[in-house]
């Protein structure tokens, strides 16, 4: 079918199907495997992260440069997921196509989301204990250092429902960047389609779950080594909480009911080849 589209890629109703195939293996997958692979997503996810505040810790750059150079760099964490081979909560929300058409229990389903979830946790905390004792947030003479108590420190503030609604729009532009990674061939095909929508949403500011587990305890711990910040009051694990329990349900709803339920609808429901 991809012919007809006129590109060598998967056509998007060969996307559906693969995203149902590649979804009950990952639902299947032995626990010790999942929990490795979580683990390496959330440290991918985190090194993205790094990677953000370093553009964004600059000074000399505007508002939108800051925003769009930081989200291009942020990308790194999920072409580094797709590409090297790893586990993310919110890319999983895709596996609800496969237990919409009956291919996975509901019980497969909810393991994978904990266990990965879990396992991202460890795995950006982990890598975000690294960062901070390797002296990274000491660079630019400290700026990268306020960069992420500023940004912990807002994202602990938030509202509910505001830290819900871009938790949303968040795993509406990450699962299509995982969705279109799917129609590519190669790693730069890949790559290219991962870019627009994961910059996309860092740029506008919404929320992502498994980054927030590397950004805020990030903070956490720099707070903890004397570093003081505007709103400071706000960075307490309280906050982390606060963040993180609206955030996952936006995520949620967003990757697995505005993009997995949608696409089963469209291109799934009613189909023969099971």
């Amino acid at each position: 079918m991809s012919e007809l589209f006129g590109f060598d890629a998967f056509s998007p109703k060969e996307i559906a199907q693969r995203v149902e195939t590649i979804g009950v293996v990952k639902a299947r997958l032995p626990l010790l495997s999942m929990v490795m692979l979580g683990i390496l997503a959330g440290a991918f996810i985190g090194l993205g992260a790094l990677y953000y505040v370093l553009v964004v810790s600059d000074p000399a750059l505007g508002f939108a440069a800051k925003r769009v150079l930081g989200g291009v760099a942020f990308s790194l964490g999920l072409i580094l997921v797709i590409v090297a081979g790893a586990e993310l909560f919110t890319g999983n929300n895709l596996l609800v196509m496969a237990w919409a058409d009956h291919q996975i229990t509901t019980r497969e389903l909810l393991r994978n989301w904990l266990v990965i979830c879990g396992a991202n946790f460890l795995g950006a905390v982990g890598i975000a204990a690294l960062v901070c004792l390797s002296g990274h947030p000491a660079m630019n003479d400290g700026l990268v250092a306020e960069q992420y108590l500023q940004i912990a420190a807002s994202k602990c503030a938030l509202p509910f429902w505001s830290a819900f609604f871009r938790g949303i729009l968040c795993n509406i532009l990450v699962c299509i960047a995982v969705w279109m990674a799917l129609a590519g061939r190669s790693v730069i095909d890949r790559a290219v389609a991962i870019i627009f929508p994961i910059s996309a949403f860092v740029a506008a500011g919404f929320e992502h779950s498994v980054a927030n587990m590397f950004f805020i305890p990030m903070g956490l711990m720099l707070k903890a080594a004397g570093h003081q910040v505007d709103q400071s009051l706000s960075l307490t694990w309280f906050g982390l909480w606060h963040n993180l329990i609206p955030v996952i349900l936006g995520n949620v709803v967003g990757g697995s009911v505005l993009v997995g339920l949608v696409y089963h609808v469209i291109y799934r429901r009613g189909t023969t080849d099971k």
